[in-house]
């Protein structure tokens, strides 16, 4: 094996079954006989490094066998995160050779080689992915002397990633959220009210479908529902959502369930919603380091709360009490359920078969089947013109979607 020293990082927000991935990576290249660094906070440290050396504890971490073993259920980062991005300034191949726009991604570079790394594993949602193109880019067209060959781990709870089916964390993300709609259902029927339940998952649907699913909910809207929500409510769709369609909608399913003596329920949303609002709505709120907007700040779920009850009143109909509550955040370290143990530990595991085995370099691991490994080039995963990922978002002709729709409350037919 020609890699004597390996380094980890990762990136972007938690997910249950992140320690599974790092431990089982760290130990599969330690017992091959290679040293292996945990980078602290992302690249945080790396994009910092001015020629001064890193400091062991405070920049990173080395590895043992004593401190990757029986690490893969415990709850947390062992190596901690962050959102620092070494890919900000470049926008497409040709800022690769801007030495201003590229020299976050030197720094990098420039970090690892202090500490004489071969390769790097990179573990992260999309963005993180974008970031390791373009450090693997980078190095390309700067002709480095030597090459640090870079693999990508996928996470995200929101499991909208191409290239694999499930992502790690994703299972438990929703069992912990969907636990948390049924006791607002519970709380919604001991009280006579609903509750609008915001729930995690930037662009697409994934994890507020199953945690309607899974929890029993009486209605779910993510990005993937807007035409079809402006289409049936005559409504022309430019690209934007209507929350007064949406209002309209929630009454609707209050009124139905009113005339069949149900006075309660929970209506899931998709964070990602806040993202289809009118520009002008959105235009004022602070931006991550990736760009995305601070969905927190929007407040959908309370926001949407407000104008049902208003609509309530408009349409002259019993009052309700309607409230708004933001789920997640609550779920991003809670102890991972078993199969994204193993999930994650494959996709550990998968770092060192792509790298010691198969001598992959700018691949993204993946699975298929029973957990078989299987290597995505980055170049499949990202265009090549913008250097930008794809959503994968749910199909609304998928059985995944339909199974959610039949299961919902949504059409006035009693589930």
């Amino acid at each position: 094996m020609d890699i004597k020293r390996v380094g980890i990082l990762f990136a972007g927000g938690p997910a249950p079954g992140a320690n599974a991935v790092i431990s089982s990576a760290a130990l599969a290249f330690l017992k091959a006989g290679a040293e292996v660094i945990g980078f602290n906070n992302g690249y945080s440290h790396l994009l910092d490094f001015d020629g001064t050396p890193l400091v062991e504890g405070d920049d990173y971490i080395k590895f043992n066998i004593k401190k990757a073993a029986e690490s893969r259920n415990k709850r947390g980062i062992m190596i901690g995160t962050a959102r620092s991005n070494p890919g900000k300034l470049i926008n497409c191949p040709e800022d690769l050779d801007d030495p201003i726009k590229n020299a976050p991604l030197k720094r990098t570079y420039d970090a690892l080689m202090s500490l004489n790394i071969d390769a790097l594993i990179s573990i992260g949602g999309d963005d993180t992915l974008k970031s390791a193109n373009k450090f693997h880019e980078y190095q390309l067209h700067a002709n480095v002397a030597k090459k640090i060959k870079v693999v990508h781990l996928p996470k995200t709870i929101d499991n909208d990633y191409n290239g694999i089916d499930f992502t790690f964390g994703f299972f438990t993300a929703v069992h912990f959220m969907s636990e948390e709609v049924q006791n607002l259902k519970a709380d919604a029927k001991a009280g006579r009210s609903y509750f609008i339940a915001e729930c995690m998952g930037r662009k697409a649907g994934w994890l507020s479908y199953g945690v309607s699913m899974a929890g029993e909910a009486q209605m779910v809207v993510s990005v993937e529902d807007i035409p079809e929500l402006m289409r049936k409510a005559g409504k022309p769709y430019n690209g934007y959502l209507d929350l007064n369609v949406l209002v309209d909608r929630i009454c609707d399913l209050i009124a139905a369930r009113a005339s069949r003596k149900q006075h309660y329920g929970v209506v899931v949303l998709a964070e990602g919603l806040a993202e289809k609002l009118p520009t002008d709505f959105i235009a004022s709120l602070s931006r991550d380091e990736h760009g995305h907007i601070s969905l927190g700040d929007v407040h959908l779920g309370h926001l949407v709360a407000k104008m049902t009850m208003k609509r309530l009143e408009e349409r002259k109909m019993p009052k309700v009490k309607v409230n708004g509550v933001q789920l997640g955040y609550e779920s991003r370290c809670a102890p991972p359920h078993a199969y994204d143990v193993m999930l994650g530990s494959t996709l550990g595991v998968g770092a060192y078969v792509a790298l010691a085995e198969k001598g992959l370099d700018g691949h993204m691991v993946s699975t298929v089947g029973q957990l078989d490994h299987c290597f995505v080039p980055f170049s499949e995963l990202i265009d090549p013109k913008t250097l930008i990922t794809e959503v994968r978002y749910i199909d609304v002709n998928s059985d995944f979607h339909k199974l959610a729709m039949m299961l919902s409350d949504d059409m006035g037919e009693k589930v």
